[in-house]
This record gives C-alpha cells, sequence and structure tokens, in this order.
C-alpha cells in the first residue's frame, strides 16, 4: 500500500501526458527491479530504454521534450520554422506537421528511446554551439505543460545556420520581413553573443533589406562579423557591404 501510495505521488507530481525518464525515476528512489514490477502491475509501460508512460496515455514528441528539458536538464528545445510556425511568426510559410525541427548543445544527442520511436512525425535534430544553449529561449504553453522553445530571433538566427543547404535563403527572408517589432535589445544581445559569422551578416543584411525601424537601434561596432568575404551560394550577388555572396533571386527579391 505505502509503496503504490509513493509511485501514485510521484506520478502525479508530473503533468498528464509526459515521458518518464529512467534516470529521473531512479533518482527519486525507483530502482529498475521495482519499475519492472510497476510494469507488470500496468501502473507503466515502456517506450524504450530509459523512458516510461503511465497506463492510459499516449506519448507525444512534446510530453518526450518536456521530460528532457524538466527531467534531465537537457537543452534540446524546439527552434527553426517549427518554433516560427508555433509562435505564429510562420504563418504564410507552409506549416509541414510531417517535420519538426529540433535543435541541442554540440555535445549533446538525442536518447536512442526518443530517436527510435514513431513520432509521426520526421525530427530533424541539429547540435550546435553557434548560440548559448539557454539564450533566446522563452515559454510556449501547452494544455498540459509548458515547454522551452526558441524566441523569433533565435528561430531565425537558427534558419540562418541551416542556409543554404538545410533552409532555402529566400524563405528565411520571407520570414525577416514578418518580424517588424523585434526588441532591439534582444537582436542585439543575440547577435553579439553568436559565433557565426555567416548567420550574423546573411541576418543584418536581411534586416537592412526589409527596412525594419528596429534595425537602426542595433550597435553594429558591438558585432563581431569577421573579415574577408563569405561565399554563400556559388553564381550569386555579392553584396559589398556584408562581405556576402547571396542567390539572385534573394538579392532581387522585393
Amino acid at each position: 500500500m505505502e509503496k503504490e501510495q509513493k509511485i501514485n505521488r510521484l506520478l502525479n507530481s508530473q503533468p498528464f501526458g509526459v515521458v518518464y525518464l529512467s534516470s529521473w525515476l531512479t533518482e527519486n528512489g525507483f530502482s529498475t527491479q521495482l519499475l519492472n514490477r510497476y510494469k507488470k502491475s500496468h501502473w507503466l509501460y515502456s517506450i524504450g530504454r530509459g523512458a516510461w508512460m503511465r497506463v492510459g496515455e499516449q506519448p507525444t514528441y512534446e510530453g518526450a521534450i518536456y521530460a528532457l528539458q524538466q527531467q534531465a536538464e537537457s537543452s534540446v528545445h524546439i527552434g527553426g520554422k517549427t518554433a516560427l510556425s508555433l509562435l505564429g511568426k510562420a504563418h504564410y510559410l507552409e506549416l509541414s506537421i510531417q517535420q519538426i525541427t529540433l535543435f541541442g548543445g554540440s555535445k549533446e544527442k538525442l536518447p536512442a528511446w526518443f530517436t527510435k520511436y514513431n513520432w509521426d512525425v520526421k525530427v530533424n535534430y541539429f547540435s550546435s554551439s553557434f548560440l548559448p544553449s539557454k539564450a533566446g529561449l522563452q515559454t510556449l504553453e501547452q494544455s498540459n505543460f509548458s515547454l522551452q522553445i526558441s524566441n523569433p530571433i533565435r528561430a531565425l538566427l537558427e534558419c540562418l545556420y541551416l542556409a543554404p543547404k538545410k533552409q532555402k535563403l529566400v524563405e528565411c527572408y520571407e520570414i525577416m520581413e514578418g518580424l517588424n517589432n523585434l526588441r532591439p535589445k534582444q537582436v542585439q544581445e543575440l547577435l553579439e553573443l553568436c559565433t557565426s559569422i555567416k548567420v550574423k551578416r546573411l541576418f543584418l543584411y536581411m534586416a537592412k533589406k526589409s527596412h525594419h525601424d528596429w534595425f537602426k537601434y542595433i550597435k553594429m561596432e558591438k558585432i563581431d562579423t569577421g573579415k574577408g568575404k563569405r561565399s554563400i551560394v556559388k553564381d550569386g550577388v555579392y553584396i559589398a557591404e556584408y562581405g556576402i555572396t547571396v542567390p539572385k533571386e534573394l538579392a532581387e527579391y522585393e
């Protein structure tokens, strides 16, 4: 009876629909042996090695990301175009529910149980260190819990990080056009923290091209944009002010 109360208290300490990590359960006093006993008693079921669900609940990728963020203190988060779509900043773009973009730290990997599970969406995961893992995140409320996802500035920087191979530059510019009410202080902070010269030059070029009011408050002298030319694409148009070669369709985009 006491053990039943113990597992009940623990399970009820987490929101409905989230994954339970074995590591977190172990830290809270539940051995592998005990977890297997709960499995036989139909309290829990396994969705892969190291991850459990309450019987009667179906896992979602959001509930899995919540577990990584809150139980494992991971910096894995929804980013790029997926974050922009969820924040309503890419409503004029096609929101593909067939795939999601996740980012994490340069040495972070998604656990095997996450990558092997069928979430009914394709998961595109990128580990990088071009921005500090906790910078530029904001809270997105779900029905039962909240997630940390990229704010619009970080999300666009992540899109530019993936460009041009995994993200079209013209699409990045269309996103930039819609970001007319960014806070200059937040933009400044993230550009100063960003270590990718390519990303910073593209962002600044697109921001100026968009004629946003907030752009005039950016202190360019505090942003390291490096030296030398950067050829983003072959046979493109060279933009002397930012030392980048961009696709012709972007240079001529009105």
